[in-house]
């Protein structure tokens, strides 16, 4: 089984790693950048159908709310109703994981392939050789320098920053497909879960060596990055907007009500010419019957 392993993926990874070293001018951490976006553009496929099924998810969210509402009490029922919504929908609520699995091995690889690739006894460096594949690009960049920006690759970062970023830019990328739960239970249970996950990588970090978690880093970018441009905006992690109250346009004056004072006093003013031809009758009935 350790034969099967080293064959399939440690070397692989091994190799490519030391050879991308020799063509990024001997930078070891260039060349776990470059690998990262390299593991990345491979399982884009994979990628987009997890931030494809995860939009199609945010939009099922209103008719899950309603589904757990009514069938709360009856749980049989309540996961009936839910699977059969997925399925009308087109979707696989555990389809999202994919792209977390396969990139579990290239992780525990991407760890190993750093501990022998900066090997600093000549034990480590024995067993490092009998991995190494026949190039010259290999041959030529052994041994191999850990220093990279405030770096040693091959250690944990002192200073907490790499913890920080990992944490981070999980955090943000969760934020942006979890939506807000309404029932406050099941609020707080969502908030633990978008934090658990950062906190515990963050926590990795500071035991790990810092090449591990440089990888973690720019796959958490390149995610935020993937998840923005193809669900077109930052999701849940902006605050949803007040709308704005839109000002009902003034009527025209022919259409606006007249206020009550105002008809009043025309109503009154149109009275008196009435009044004034009504008395002028009545005195010629008068001046007639005295003749």
């Amino acid at each position: 089984m350790a034969e099967l392993w080293n064959t399939i993926i440690l070397e692989p990874v091994l190799n490519s790693l030391i050879a991308l070293t020799t063509v990024l001018w001997g930078n070891f951490g260039l060349a776990i950048i470059v690998l990262t976006v390299i593991v990345r553009l491979i399982l884009l496929p994979l990628t987009l159908r997890q931030t494809q099924s995860t939009k199609v998810m945010q939009s099922l969210q209103p008719k899950l709310q309603e589904i757990q509402k009514k069938y709360a009490k009856n749980q049989q029922k309540l996961q009936q109703e839910m699977l059969k919504l997925y399925r009308e929908a087109g979707v696989n609520p555990l389809g999202c994981l994919w792209p977390l699995l396969i990139q579990l091995p290239i992780w525990i690889a991407l760890y190993q392939s750093i501990m022998q690739a900066l090997a600093a006894t000549p034990e480590n460096l024995l067993s490092l050789s009998q991995h190494l594949y026949s190039w010259a690009a290999v041959g030529q960049a052994v041994p191999l320098n850990e220093h990279f920006l405030w770096l040693r690759l091959s250690r944990p970062d002192p200073n907490l920053i790499l913890a920080l970023l990992v944490g981070g830019t999980m955090w943000v990328q969760q934020k942006m497909v979890t939506p807000p739960a309404t029932d406050p239970r099941q609020q707080s249970m969502t908030s633990m879960t978008t934090l658990m996950m950062p906190l515990m990588f963050g926590l990795f970090t500071l035991s790990f060596p810092s090449g591990l978690a440089l990888y973690w880093v720019v796959s958490n970018i390149i995610g935020i990055g993937i998840q923005y441009f193809v669900t077109g905006g930052w999701g849940y992690l902006r605050a949803p907007s007040v709308p704005k109250q839109v000002a009902t346009p003034k009527a025209p004056l022919a259409e606006r009500p007249m206020p009550a004072a105002q008809q009043s006093k025309i109503l009154k003013t149109a009275s008196e010419p009435s009044k004034m031809i009504k008395q002028a009758s009545d005195e010629k009935k008068r001046g007639l019957f005295r003749k």
